[in-house]
């Protein structure tokens, strides 16, 4: 299932945009928006594709798609506008692409096309996680390198930025649940996809060394001895 959002305050155009999708393919859930104050009031990182209007009263498309970016860099989206001249400002959102009005269904169906081949290229198992401040974050599994539990404060340490949450490192990997994530001690389950190295008794990420307590030395050495060998066949 494709999830699809549709951010358009002109009745008729988010219309044909709808009925143009439910033509296409009956597979879609398609969620519609009239206005990007609602969109980003409602908005939780679940979406594959967002369909969005630039000229739009309140707060318009580029404005709302810099917001959404803030929690959300991996939806694919696209600009349905007749401001084409606004295009350029797009790659500051990272606007996958643009469709101008008007536009015929032959001409959706390809851009359309392109978009579900990105999705389909780049789709890896994603997972969300409520954050500290009581939102949500959708974070690509194997971009985490290592989960931290510190006072029920959970800190997921991934390639460019940490997501805090509320939780026990129990709830992490069974969100995760991924048997490349193993524990090293009561504190850390780590990726071990990121682990460069085992030095004094700690597992070496990044420069950063984590502690691999007794009794579990024997158990996350052999596993990633046995991820290693697995990587280099």
């Amino acid at each position: 299932m494709i999830n699809i959002a549709v951010v358009e305050d002109n009745d008729r155009e988010r219309e044909i945009l709808v009925g143009y999708l439910t033509k296409f393919s009956s597979q879609f859930s398609i969620e519609v928006f009239s206005s990007a104050v609602i969109f980003l009031t409602e908005y939780t990182p679940k979406y594959d594709i967002v369909f969005m209007d630039i000229d739009m009263p309140g707060l318009d498309g580029i404005s709302a798609a810099a917001n959404m970016r803030k929690v959300d860099d991996r939806t694919c989206l696209i600009f349905v506008t007749n401001l084409a001249k606004y295009a350029i400002k797009g790659y500051d959102v990272q606007a996958f692409d643009f469709i101008v009005k008007p536009f015929t269904y032959a001409n959706f169906t390809v851009k359309l096309m392109r978009a579900l081949n990105h999705v389909k290229t780049n789709s890896e198992k994603e997972v969300l996680v409520k954050t500290s401040g009581g939102g949500l974050s959708r974070i690509a599994v194997n971009n985490v390198k290592y989960v931290e539990i510190r006072a029920h404060k959970l800190t997921y340490h991934l390639v460019d930025k940490e997501v805090v949450s509320y939780g026990t490192l129990k709830d992490a990997e069974t969100l995760i649940d991924d048997e490349l994530f193993v524990r090293c001690n009561t504190c850390f389950l780590v990726n071990l996809r990121f682990v460069d190295a085992i030095k004094n008794n700690c597992a070496v990420i990044g420069g950063e060394s984590l502690l691999i307590s007794y009794p579990r030395r024997v158990e996350f050495k052999k596993a990633l001895t046995d991820y290693l060998c697995g990587a280099r066949q």
